[in-house]
C-alpha cells in the first residue's frame, strides 16, 4: 500500500513524535509498503530517501513545550504538491490540529485520512475555542488513533468521538542486544543511574531528580548520575548542589546506539517528569535494555509500567519520595533483577512488530470504509469537502 506520513515537527530535532514517524516509516518500508514522509525542515538538510522537507521550521511555544513548526503559503503549496504526487492509498497525519504541516495536510488531503493524537492535556482552551472552525476538518478523519488513554481522553473531551489506543513502538531488539559500556556501568558501592530528556525543560523533571540526588549521595556517596539530552549544561550545573554537580556526567545529545548502550549499562533509569506526558516511550526503551525503571506516578507512566508490576513509582514532583525509591532499588539487587526481567517482558508488548500490525489494520479498515463511502452520493458542500476521493483506477474516478 502507498502510505503518506505527516509529521508536524522539525524532523531533525529529537522528539517522541518525530521518532515515532521515522520508526513507523522504516518498519513499513521493511514490510514492502511504499512510504513517504513530509515534515518541516530546511530542504538543504538532507535526510532519508523517503523524507520530504517542506519549509524551514520556527520555534513556537505549543502544548507546554517549544515546538519547531512550519506554516505559510510556501509550505502549504509544497504539502499540496506532495499529496498530489504521492497518490497515497492512505494519509496518516500525526497531531492533525497542530498549527503546522499537519493541519495543512488535513486541509488538502483527498485520500482517506488516519490521524494519531499524541498530546495529553485536558485544558487546551485554544482547542476548545477553535472547535467550531476545525470541526469540518475533523470530519475528514476516518480513523483516529491515540497513543495512550491520556491522549484518548484529550480527544474525547475536546473533540468528541473516540479513538483506538495504539501505543508508540520501539525496536525492542535494538535495546535488548545493546552492549553496555564500562565507563557507564556501576558497582554495588558506586552504582550509576540515568536521566534522558531536554535538561532545561521543567516538565522533564531534572530539578526534582537533582534535589533527590542530594539525599542519595548522603547515603550512597559513590552514586553517579548520567544525564543525556540537549540543553544548557552550565545552567543545569548551576542549579545543582556542588555534590550533585560533581557526581553528574552530562553526555549531551546521544545517538540511538549510545542511548541503548547507556540504558543497558545503568543500575536504574529515572523518569522524574512532572507533567505533559501522554505515553513515555523512554520507559519502554529502558525496560527493553534491561534498566530497572523508577518513574513519577503520572497516569501515562503508570499505564506503561502497569502500576508497579514492571517498575517503581513515586509521587510526582516529590524529590524526597524519589530519593527513597532510588535508594530502595539500589540497595536491593534481587529487586533490580526482578524489575529487569519483568521490564524486558513488558517491553515486548510495544515492539514495532506488534504496533505496526495494529496500525496497518487501521489503514486497511479506513481504505475499505472510504471505498464504500465513495459510492454513496450525498448532496451538500461539506460532504464534498470531507468525503475521500475515489483512488486512481477506480470506476468513475
Amino acid at each position: 500500500m502507498r502510505v503518506g506520513l505527516v509529521c508536524p515537527y522539525d524532523f531533525e530535532v529529537p522528539g517522541g513524535v518525530q521518532y515515532h514517524v521515522r520508526d513507523l516509516a522504516e518498519h513499513l518500508i521493511g514490510q514492502g509498503h511504499h512510504v513517504e514522509v513530509i515534515a518541516p525542515g530546511d530542504e538543504d538538510a538532507g535526510g532519508p530517501d523517503y523524507l520530504t522537507l517542506c519549509g524551514r521550521a520556527v520555534p513556537v511555544r505549543y502544548n507546554g513545550s517549544v515546538a519547531r513548526l512550519a506554516f505559510g503559503p510556501v509550505t502549504s503549496s509544497r504539502v499540496t504538491r506532495w499529496l498530489e504526487q504521492g497518490d497515497f492509498d492512505v494519509v496518516h497525519i500525526h497531531e492533525p490540529l497542530s498549527p503546522s504541516v499537519s493541519v495543512l495536510a488535513l486541509l488538502a488531503a483527498e485520500a482517506p485520512v488516519v490521524a494519531t493524537f499524541h498530546a495529553s492535556s485536558l485544558r487546551l482552551r485554544a482547542m476548545q475555542a477553535a472547535y467550531p472552525l476545525v470541526r469540518p476538518l475533523l470530519e475528514k478523519i476516518i480513523g483516529r488513533i491515540a497513543v495512550s488513554e491520556a491522549a484518548r481522553r484529550t480527544v474525547t473531551t475536546h473533540l468528541g468521538g473516540d479513538a483506538v489506543i495504539i501505543p508508540n513502538g520501539v525496536e525492542v531488539d535494538d535495546f535488548a542486544h545493546a552492549t553496555p559500556r564500562p565507563e557507564w556501568q556501576g558497582t554495588e558501592e558506586a552504582p550509576t543511574v540515568a536521566f534522558l530528556g531536554r535538561i532545561d525543560e521543567p516538565r522533564k523533571g531534572l530539578p526534582v531528580l537533582s534535589t533527590a540526588m542530594e539525599e542519595v549521595l548522603r547515603q550512597r556517596p559513590g552514586t553517579r548520575l548520567l544525564i543525556a539530552g540537549p540543553g544548557d549544561v552550565e545552567a543545569a550545573r548551576d542549579r545543582m548542589s556542588p555534590e550533585v554537580a560533581a557526581a553528574s556526567t552530562f553526555l549531551g545529545m546521544v545517538s540511538d546506539e549510545e542511548k541503548a548502550a547507556m540504558l543497558a549499562s545503568v543500575d536504574a533509569y529515572i523518569a522524574p517528569h512532572i507533567g505533559g506526558e501522554s505515553f513515555g516511550i523512554v520507559l519502554v526503551e529502558a525496560m527493553a535494555a534491561g534498566a530497572p525503571v523508577i518513574a513519577s506516578d503520572l497516569p501515562a507512566f503508570t499505564a506503561v509500567l502497569d502500576g508497579e508490576a514492571n517498575g517503581r513509582l513515586f509521587t510526582t514532583g516529590d524529590a524526597q519520595a524519589c530519593a527513597r525509591t532510588i535508594l530502595d532499588v539500589l540497595g536491593d539487587p534481587a529487586q533490580r533483577a526482578r524489575l529487569r526481567a519483568a521490564g524486558q517482558a513488558r517491553a515486548r508488548h510495544y515492539d514495532w512488530s506488534v504496533v505496526a500490525a495494529q496500525i496497518t489494520a487501521v489503514y486497511e479498515t479506513v481504505i475499505m470504509t472510504a471505498d464504500v463511502a465513495a459510492t454513496v452520493e450525498e448532496p451538500g458542500l461539506w460532504s464534498r469537502v470531507v468525503r475521500p476521493r475515489k483512488r486512481t483506477g477506480e470506476a468513475g474516478a
